[in-house]
């Protein structure tokens, strides 16, 4: 068995704590040796207040896990590219498009690997729904992600800037999955994006989208529902719906309840890192960000009631 690749997580925030760092510790590919995060500390290994002390510390890194909000993603990712260190980016990739397209270009030319890692893919439910549906053409898509914004995302200001997507940082994980699923690319037609008034990003938004096989897709997402979340991906076919719930771990074909195995959304996302590192490939696909970027084109803004957090407004470093 080859030596596992020494990893260092950057941006120690709630995604970091609740996802990467059990399922590095729970990995036999990878072996966490720091980590970089303002004002953070971590029990076994040492920790930097940013990727350039990480970097300039002389550790032996193989790969970085990049966790931070997507605002800092670019310049980190860039110099741990450049210092020949493989990257893992937590969705969203980045903060626009253009940014996630130009790191792939410079991983490619450094020969590392650059990975968009969209956990919500790797949900039980999602390979076997993709089995199903090649072989049931889907005649149109509704999806509904609603949740509680202060439950998730408690006192995190970067989603309402700029960058930082607002309820789209959750949404993107519906359009991840849908765009895996369907055979053909998505577009945006219309929508509406509800903004408070006091944010620069959407606390709610409906679109109206269309594959290139002409199926609509319509979807909801609203970060003012209260009570458990409701993630839901219903695909309507022929030979009856196939119906994605509780984020994709769970799955029911033509009213029929499917079995599925255990959730393991970031283990497997740390495998399939570890073996295209082995692969010496990078996997960097824009599609779900790229809706994302062209519904804040072409869809209506409209202004709201301004949204009180009401908990501790400081940086969380995600």
């Amino acid at each position: 068995m080859t030596s596992p690749l020494a990893i260092a997580v950057v941006g120690l925030g709630k995604i970091a704590h609740d996802q990467h760092l059990p399922a590095i510790d729970a990995s036999e590919r990878f072996e966490l040796v720091a980590g970089a995060s303002p004002g953070a500390k971590l029990a076994a290994v040492p920790v930097f207040e940013n990727v350039d002390e990480l970097l300039a510390s002389g550790l032996a890194i193989d790969a970085v896990a990049l966790c931070q909000p997507p605002q800092l993603r670019f310049a980190a990712a860039a110099k741990a590219i450049h210092a020949g260190k493989h990257v893992l980016l937590e969705k969203p990739p980045g903060a626009t498009v253009g940014e996630v397209e130009l790191l792939a270009a410079l991983a490619e030319r450094a020969g590392t690997t650059l990975f968009a890692a969209w956990h919500s893919r790797f949900a039980p439910g999602v390979a076997r729904a993709q089995d199903w549906l090649a072989q049931h053409p889907v005649q149109q898509v509704a999806i509904r992600w609603q949740e509680d914004v202060r439950v998730w995302h408690g006192g995190q200001q970067w989603i309402w800037h700029p960058g930082g997507l607002g309820v789209f940082d959750a949404g993107i994980n519906a359009l991840s999955i849908a765009t895996q699923l369907l055979a053909r690319p998505l577009r945006v037609q219309s929508g509406t994006l509800q903004f408070p008034a006091n944010c620069g990003a959407p606390i709610a938004a409906e679109l109206f989208l269309r594959s290139a096989g002409d199926v609509p897709v319509h979807a909801i997402f609203d970060w003012r529902t209260s009570g458990e979340p409701t993630w839901v991906i219903e695909l309507q076919t022929a030979a009856g719906n196939v119906h994605l719930s509780h984020g994709g771990a769970r799955l029911r074909i033509a009213a029929r309840d499917c079995s599925v195995a255990a959730a393991r959304e970031y283990p497997d996302l740390y495998e399939r890192f570890a073996r295209l590192i082995e692969l010496r490939q990078s996997e960097v696909d824009v599609a779900p960000l790229r809706l994302i970027a062209d519904a804040f084109l072409c869809c209506a803004i409209r202004t709201i009631e301004p949204f009180d957090d009401a908990l501790d407004a400081g940086e969380v470093g995600r």
